[in-house]
């Protein structure tokens, strides 16, 4: 069965390498299945979501190496089933605030499992604090790092901000996208300048290969690290390592990326960008 052309939704440049050769592919084999199938994109949300279960279950005994194994196996199942879902919904054009509701609280919701399952086991007032500071890294991470993968792939395909977004829907679904959304309001005089652009696809491109560095490093936040974190935290018999490395370095790279990310989009503001990407009407102007 010849699998369905890849929707071109990601960048492949920014991707993180698991996605690109392990998670992704995967995801797109079961695609025609599920399709002809006529598996819906929230039910398999919701296989993710029991995939993710598992996971905890198996890291709730993370004292054998063997089960800190099976909990990785099933941290992948749920990625695939994580990227599957979408492919669903972008082919059947059923994509809804519903259906992106119940994935966030999926994705969430494995996290929040395995953060319990892990705490559960260590058992120490001390453990309980440091996975909960941890979750709570984990959710304004994700979020900003969410905010600026969704802003590169806008300004990629060539579509400028015209206003700060207000955030709809659930009040956990609010209070996220606000947090994503924060950054727009720092970066609009970014969008002015790409909106008043005579050549907005040039300068799309320029501001992509610029800002591609800065999503690389950025793509350490993904769900992906934090998949291949916790089990080898487990696997070196210490779930702590796993806490204390979403609390400092991974906060450490969302500080670092959005200063970039900034810096990249004042060189467009202020026409400090390389000549070569500034078009003859637009060189020496800001």
């Amino acid at each position: 069965m010849t699998p369905p052309p890849r929707d071109g939704s990601r960048d492949r440049r920014i991707e993180d390498p698991s996605n690109l050769y392990l998670i992704h592919p995967a995801s797109h084999a079961l695609l025609p299945y599920a399709l002809k199938a006529g598996v819906s994109a929230n039910a398999v949300s919701v296989i993710g979501l029991g995939c993710g279960t598992v996971a905890a279950l198996a890291y709730a005994d993370w004292h054998h190496p063997a089960m800190a194994l099976v909990g990785l196996v099933f941290s992948v199942a749920w990625l695939v089933a994580d990227g599957l879902d979408g492919m669903i919904a972008r082919a059947t054009r059923t994509a809804s605030a519903l259906g992106r509701t119940l994935d966030g609280l999926c994705d969430h919701g494995v996290f929040a499992l395995i953060y319990v399952a892990l705490a559960w086991t260590v058992g120490t007032t001390e453990g309980w604090v440091l996975a909960i500071a941890a979750a709570a890294c984990h959710a304004v991470q994700s979020s900003l790092y969410e905010g600026e993968r969704a802003r590169f792939h806008r300004r990629a395909r060539g579509v400028a901000l015209t206003a700060v977004p207000t955030p709809t829907g659930m009040i956990l679904v609010r209070l996220y996208d606000s947090v994503a959304g924060s950054v727009d309001r720092i970066s609009m005089p970014f969008e002015r300048r790409f909106g008043a652009a005579e050549d907005r696809d040039g300068f799309a491109a320029a501001y992509a290969a610029a800002a591609v560095p800065v999503m690389r490093l950025q793509s350490l936040l993904t769900a992906n690290v934090r998949v291949w974190a916790i089990c080898i935290a487990c696997l070196a018999g210490n779930p702590r390592i796993f806490w204390w490395f979403e609390i400092v370095p991974l906060t450490a790279i969302v500080a670092v990326g959005l200063y970039a990310h900034r810096r990249v989009e004042r060189r467009f503001v202020h026409g400090l960008a390389p000549h070569s990407i500034l078009y003859p009407s637009e060189q020496g102007h800001s």
